[in-house]
């Protein structure tokens, strides 16, 4: 059974591959239900877009690892530094499965840390319990 999101709300996903990109609003439409979704391809951009004020502030930041700039980790390591944006959920969605990157990922305070299923059908399944967690089930701080 598909659930659709109980509200509006916003993503970032900072994903430098456009073909992952493409998978993920894709299998997020499948799901429903209203939101903004945002890509942007690197750290660098991420941080330009968290920090314009007039921008809206995201519910969920989707993270890739592997970016050139600024890579996800290092952006995550920012991002939890930062007060206005440390309250973010951030779910780390790459193609590692390395202990080292999972490690350092929740030592940086990942929200979660999930590798992108290969197979089409287990990467949208992926995509679509990563949405209905964070944004029908967990509580998180309201926007401004």
């Amino acid at each position: 059974m598909m659930m659709t999101p109980t509200r509006p709300y916003d993503i970032l996903l900072v994903e430098d591959d456009p073909a992952d990109a493409m998978l993920i609003e894709e299998a997020l439409r499948q799901r429903g239900g209203e939101r903004s979704l945002v890509q942007v391809e690197d750290g660098v951009a991420a941080l330009d877009y968290l920090r314009d004020p007039l921008k809206p502030r995201p519910d969920l930041i989707v993270l890739d690892l592997n970016m050139p700039r600024m890579n996800g980790r290092e952006l995550l390591a920012v991002l939890k530094q930062e007060d206005e944006l440390k309250v973010i959920p951030v779910v780390v969605l790459t193609t590692s499965s390395a202990p080292d990157d999972v490690e350092a990922a929740y030592r940086r305070h990942a929200n979660a840390y999930v590798t992108k299923p290969v197979n089409l059908d287990d990467f949208t399944r992926a995509v679509h319990d990563i949405d209905a967690f964070y944004l029908d089930t967990a509580v998180t701080v309201p926007r401004d």
